[in-house]
């Protein structure tokens, strides 16, 4: 990414200000990222090919002003680090949402400033922590919104866990072992293609506010401000693109037909 890029992708984000290798700038760049690009996977639904070259990110996420799953706005935003000098790798989690926890598909970054290793993720859909979090463990770390705490656990690792509604809920585990490209392609593969991944059967479009965040699970749209959600079904092909342009500065290039298949 060349600097023309990189301002490219600081206008996209609304992002003004120092890149200095701190702690509060990689705040600022992953809430600058979090509020403006969202999670969707139309692309998934629409059967296109998700590739990870950061020309393919870019030209999706900044050009094209689109969003993606964990692979594509975790790529981006760890390659901007990386430019700006932190010190960054990828890492693979198992999801937990579910009785059955799922493969190393979940992509994150882990970065270290002054000896402190952080949980930097802008792509797990809802429970997207909404700002880094220091990897300390049974401690509860508050965002603007959230309460999360790592716990250790004997077979997968390090476990996220988030306070829902006064519990504490697993969201996905990792460990710190080196991931390599070939892992990150594997895993998106299996994400984008499998008729058993979450994003091959149901379309999910996620965009973090300031004060919420909306979200579109197929034709269902939910706007959160506070403690207050608002549900609405968008019931034929103008309310949905136009709630899709509204909410989450999306203008796709799919046919209502094709998302019409998840209703």
């Amino acid at each position: 990414m060349n600097p023309e890029k990189l301002t490219a992708y600081f206008n996209r984000i609304g992002f003004v200000g120092e890149t200095a290798i701190t702690e509060e700038i990689l705040k600022k760049i992953h809430r600058a990222q979090h509020r403006h690009i969202p999670f969707e996977n139309i692309d998934v639904i629409d059967g296109k090919t998700i590739l990870l070259s950061d020309d393919a990110i870019y030209d999706k996420l900044v050009v094209n002003k689109r969003g993606g799953y964990c692979h594509e706005v975790n790529g981006l935003l760890h390659t901007v680090l990386n430019i700006l000098g932190f010190e960054v790798r990828a890492l693979l989690g198992r999801v937990h949402l579910s009785e059955t926890p799922t493969g190393r598909g979940h992509r994150v970054t882990l970065a270290v400033i002054n000896n402190q290793h952080w949980l930097v993720d802008a792509g797990f859909g809802l429970f997207t922590p909404r700002s880094p979090l220091p990897i300390v463990f049974y401690k509860e770390l508050t965002t603007d919104l959230q309460c999360f705490r790592f716990v250790r656990d004997e077979r997968y690792g390090v476990m996220l866990q988030i306070k829902d509604e006064g519990e504490w809920k697993n969201t996905y585990s990792f460990d710190i072992e080196h991931v390599c490209m070939g892992d990150l392609e594997y895993a998106n593969h299996y994400s984008s293609t499998h008729p058993n991944s979450v994003f091959t059967s149901k379309l999910v479009i996620v965009l973090a506010t300031e004060v919420g965040s909306n979200v579109m699970v197929n034709q269902q749209l939910k706007i959160r401000v506070g403690d207050t959600i608002k549900e609405t079904i968008l019931d034929d092909e103008q309310a949905y693109f136009s709630a899709l342009k509204e909410y989450f500065g999306l203008k796709p290039n799919i046919s209502y037909q094709k998302v019409e298949q998840y209703f």
